[in-house]
């Protein structure tokens, strides 16, 4: 059997789904169905069966999916066991950022990675915060800051920082929201982040909280956008705690006292690749950057 035909076979495990782990493992779904069947054949077991959503593991494949994924790990061992013995980190890093540039400290990560690993190229893609955890499981990006609440095995975490957003609206508002009820502040004009991202996941918490339901005027995927339509008048919206009382001592919102909402800044990357020495690098870049922050040991913090 091929190295490869177990990655598949994981895979799809995973996925439940043959389309969706071929698209992870770059490969046509014709290849990978290939792949588990001539796994299939050299093991003499069926290892899935269709269902009505995809592909479920039969009882041969959940027995022998541990030690699929115990000989994977080895060989991912192996060879950062070797990239490490070759002397210096290199690589192709694809890091993924939210937020604006210097509230994630990406200027000094940047600078820190040039100066500690000049052999490591590092490849920017500016996201929304749920499509960011999306591609780190999906292994499209290597690592991404990112803020939020998801959790998925295979996604790890370290905490950056904690930081609150508040509600605001443009100052010429101000009479509507002072002494507003959450039902007030409900049929206001709201400007919302795409469904996928954890701004807008943080701002429909709060309202099926308190049982009410906003009306959205406009969507916008970036959170400088946001406050610039807020600024114009268009509506209000959640805004980091930081800007939104930087835009009211200029004059041009008010903030709503009804409401401090918590996240946490988090640097999150595949909690397989925890050995990887690129990989090690970044967290290592990180950690410089954000002194405060718990590093990994032998195993990750899970979100």
């Amino acid at each position: 059997m091929e190295l490869y035909q177990l990655r598949g076979f994981a895979a799809v495990a995973e996925a439940e789904h043959l389309t969706r782990a071929a698209d992870k493992l770059h490969v046509s779904q014709p290849a990978l169905s290939a792949q588990i069947k001539a796994l299939e054949d050299e093991l003499g077991v069926p290892l899935f069966e269709r269902v009505s959503t995809g592909m479920a593991l039969t009882p041969a494949g959940k027995r022998l999916l541990p030690a699929a994924q115990s000989v994977i790990a080895a060989a991912q061992a192996l060879r950062s066991s070797a990239q490490a013995l070759q002397g210096e980190v290199s690589g192709h890093a694809r890091v993924g950022t939210v937020a604006d540039p210097d509230f994630v400290r990406l200027q000094r990560t940047l600078a820190r990675a040039v100066e500690r690993y000049p052999m490591i190229d590092i490849e920017l893609h500016h996201e929304v915060s749920g499509a960011a955890f999306d591609k780190v499981r999906d292994g499209a990006l290597d690592a991404s800051f990112y803020y939020g609440d998801r959790a998925h095995p295979a996604v790890a975490s370290i905490p950056l920082r904690e930081f609150a957003y508040l509600i605001v609206a443009p100052a010429s508002w101000r009479d509507r929201i002072e002494g507003a009820t959450w039902a007030d502040i409900a049929v206001l004009p709201w400007i919302m982040t795409p469904a996928i991202s954890s701004h807008r996941a943080l701002t429909r918490g709060l309202f099926d909280e308190h049982g009410v339901e906003p009306t959205v005027l406009v969507e916008a995927d970036h959170e400088v956008v946001i406050s610039s339509l807020v600024v114009a008048g268009l509506g209000v919206a959640l805004v980091r705690e930081d800007l939104a009382h930087a835009m009211a001592a200029r004059g041009e919102v008010c903030i709503w006292a009804g409401v401090r909402l918590s996240t946490m800044l988090q640097f999150i990357y595949p909690q397989e690749r925890n050995d990887e020495p690129m990989l090690k690098a970044l967290l290592d870049v990180v950690h410089d950057v954000w002194p405060q922050a718990p590093m990994p040991e032998a195993d990750a913090v899970h979100i």
